[in-house]
């Protein structure tokens, strides 16, 4: 452990062909911006790009984190789910905001974004709820996220019994389950850069459309 320090510094970062970006040429909302990103990070192989790190204000007052995925994103807002009685379902009850953050080191690109978020209608998580794999399904009806584990053995058989649940029932759902729209009221896009010359730009809502600047690396 004594030698961690030098350890972490030896790792290269930002290496190998980064992709330009041009802050003069973006367009007028994040939305387009992030989809023009996306569609640029499938083509250069990265590795699920609509995983984000979701991070909300705990009920405990501490912050929290964890990594999920993206289920859409429109003019309403970006779009996230999460079941009801999880930590982070019941971080949202109590403080209805968050942050997303996408980071793709194959590009050395990072995306934020933290706005108020809003719970969509039971109709809208259940229609989220029946396009997720039976597997998922099964695993969310356990409604026992984050709680003690006593042995593996109790979640194989958990499980198993859960996944026959759905088999049985293909339209069960779980009430708890519930869709989020995050309206963002800034998002930011950083390249990253071998000099660490980062360029940075920052989208804030207005009153009317978006505001955009450019910020120091």
């Amino acid at each position: 452990m004594s030698d961690m320090r030098a350890y972490l510094r030896a790792f290269k970062v930002f290496t190998g062909d980064l992709p330009e970006f041009d802050p003069e040429a973006v367009p007028a909302t994040p939305e387009a911006l992030f989809v023009e990103w996306l569609y640029a990070a499938v083509e250069a192989g990265v590795r699920e790009p609509h995983a984000m790190t979701l991070s909300t204000l705990g009920t405990d007052g501490m912050p929290a984190g964890r990594v999920l995925v993206l289920k859409n994103i429109d003019e309403e807002g970006w779009q996230f789910a999460v079941h009801g009685e999880s930590p982070k379902g019941q971080d949202l009850i109590a403080h209805p905001a968050a942050a997303l953050t996408f980071y793709w080191s194959e590009q050395a690109r990072q995306i934020r974004v933290r706005g108020p978020v809003r719970a969509e209608s039971a109709e809208r998580s259940a229609q989220d709820f029946l396009a997720r794999p039976p597997g998922s399904r099964a695993e969310a009806l356990l409604g026992r996220q984050s709680q003690t584990l006593a042995s593996r053995d109790d979640l194989e058989l958990a499980a198993k019994q859960s996944r026959e649940r759905v088999d049985a029932e293909p339209d069960l759902v779980a009430k708890e389950w519930t869709l989020y729209t995050l309206r963002a009221e800034t998002v930011e896009f950083w390249q990253g850069d071998a000099e660490r010359k980062h360029t940075r730009v920052k989208y804030r809502r207005a009153s009317e459309g978006w505001s955009r600047e450019l910020l120091w690396p």
